[in-house]
């Protein structure tokens, strides 16, 4: 792939204000006033987080990344730089030093940042968007600096090489030779995309981002709107030849945290792009999860739609608060009855997820802000634990509802 040069600083730095710009249009339509009692859980939040992971840094090995804690046994479970998540642990500290300007949180984010930059050339993954734009990412909208745009260049340069033009879709994971693996987890990674053809003018990484999004909207969807997790394409024609679960309940179950996924990949794809497909898309996917019988009446998903032992099932933070995120931006682009909607949902979802059931008491969960979160509950891993992402879409939703508060 031929990669253009960058344009000039002083544009570069006007993408960048359209960037900030953009991030915020879904505050511009809101016609509903914040919870002021809530404001004032986020400040406290916000102040109680930061305190949180001043804990969570001091238990971390130098060269490691927070994966999980399990309460009962007091042991934490951490990983290398290449394992998916490994962005969140700075995007959160990022994202607590904007709201608190506590530079120990900021100082930690640096450093763990070198850490993880080698990152930019791994070409074997495809969460090079959730490990590199929510930590480097951050970090350059905080400090805009040319290092970090070379790094998101690579990283971006990177993820395209997973992509496959007679499947129309970027590699999820390595199969067998005749396997195309593909996740529904995929549209998150969309946004380095966009962002590297804004800021190179290179118009190769959009094609990509769009093809992508619109492959999986062709295919991964059913007729009620909840997506497969995964789906199977032939690597040589491009066909459909498995839809499939991996961390869903079964083959034809909707994995909450899935659709959360969708719910706010869509969203991002119609900010990036102004196309309504990708609209209409996010609303089908958010009037799915808002009207299934099995979406309880606190928000707070149980990890799977069609678990069989619901209400006597786990409940997912991680997919409650990417929920609350992605609903908070999608009600700023519809019309006022759909905007309450959303809005209210996600309000709710945030006052529940503040409360002590969900919300760690201080010093205790091993440092990480959230409890009971559930990773991969057919593999039994990571189950009703704290999750990275949890905690990093919890901070961004809070953000996004103090940011309309203040428009």
């Amino acid at each position: 792939m031929k990669h253009k040069m960058c344009l000039p600083i002083k544009i570069i730095n006007s993408l960048f204000f359209v960037l900030l710009f953009t991030n915020a249009i879904a505050q511009n339509k809101h016609q509903f006033k914040p919870d002021k009692n809530l404001l004032y859980t986020i400040a406290k939040n916000f102040t109680d987080a930061a305190a949180q992971y001043k804990v969570l840094m001091q238990n971390l090995p130098a060269d490691k990344f927070p994966k999980t804690y399990f309460p009962t046994t007091d042991k934490y479970e951490f990983s290398n730089s290449s394992w998916w998540c490994s962005g969140f642990y700075p995007g959160t500290l990022l994202y607590l030093y904007q709201q608190t300007k506590d530079t120990v949180l900021y100082n930690e984010a640096m450093r763990i940042l070198e850490v993880l930059k080698k990152e930019q050339f791994n070409t074997g993954t495809h969460d090079l968007g959730f490990m590199m734009y929510c930590s480097f990412g951050n970090a350059n909208l905080i400090t805009p600096s040319t290092l970090y745009k070379e790094i998101l260049l690579n990283s971006a340069k990177s993820l395209s090489t997973r992509f496959d033009t007679t499947v129309g879709c970027i590699k999820s994971w390595n199969g067998k030779p005749n396997e195309y693996l593909v996740i529904i987890d995929n549209m998150m990674n969309l946004k380095l995309l966009f962002w590297a053809t804004q800021v190179s003018g290179d118009s190769s990484f959009y094609k990509i981002a769009v093809t992508h999004a619109n492959t999986t909207m062709q295919n991964h969807f059913r007729a009620d709107n909840s997506s497969y997790h995964v789906l199977n394409y032939n690597a040589a024609t491009g066909s459909v030849q498995q839809k499939r679960t991996a961390q869903g309940f079964a083959d034809e179950s909707a994995w909450a945290r899935g659709q959360a996924w969708g719910l706010y990949g869509y969203t991002e794809t119609y900010r990036e792009t102004k196309d309504r497909k990708y609209l209409d898309q996010a609303n089908k996917i958010a009037q799915f999860i808002l009207s299934h019988r099995n979406f309880p009446s606190d928000k707070i998903a149980y990890w799977d739609f069609n678990a069989p032992d619901i209400p006597n099932t786990l409940r997912d933070a991680s997919a409650a608060a990417i929920m609350a995120s992605a609903l908070l931006e999608l009600s700023g682009y519809v019309n006022k009855k759909i905007s309450k909607e959303y809005f209210k949902t996600a309000e709710l979802i945030l006052k529940n997820l503040a409360d002590e059931k969900y919300k760690a008491s201080a010093g205790s969960n091993g440092g990480f802000i959230l409890k009971h979160g559930v990773g991969h509950n057919p593999n039994k891993t990571e189950i009703d634990v704290p999750l990275t992402y949890a905690d990093y879409y919890f901070v961004e939703a809070m953000i996004r509802y103090r940011q309309i508060a203040i428009k």
